[in-house]
């Protein structure tokens, strides 16, 4: 995987998720993200990344590679 899917699968270390229980295909329904903790992880992505995440942009059905590739796609325009 990519060096920003790791990143931002280590960010999830803050939220009590480990590295070896996040697989590109889980969700975040699938790893109990909650509304507001979406909201958190999104504040954790700009400071990580320094990117702007949108409420629209990742939802609780998306996966851990499209989170991804959605940083990912933001960093390019940086």
């Amino acid at each position: 995987m990519s060096d920003v899917y790791e990143r931002f699968v280590g960010l999830l270390s803050g939220f009590g998720i480990g590295a070896d229980e996040v697989e590109p295909d889980h969700t975040f329904t699938h790893l109990e993200f909650d509304s507001l903790a979406l909201v958190e992880l999104t504040l954790a992505v700009q400071q990580e990344f320094g990117v702007s995440v949108g409420d629209d942009e990742l939802g609780p059905e998306d996966t851990m590679a499209r989170a991804a590739k959605v940083i990912e796609s933001k960093l390019v325009g940086v």
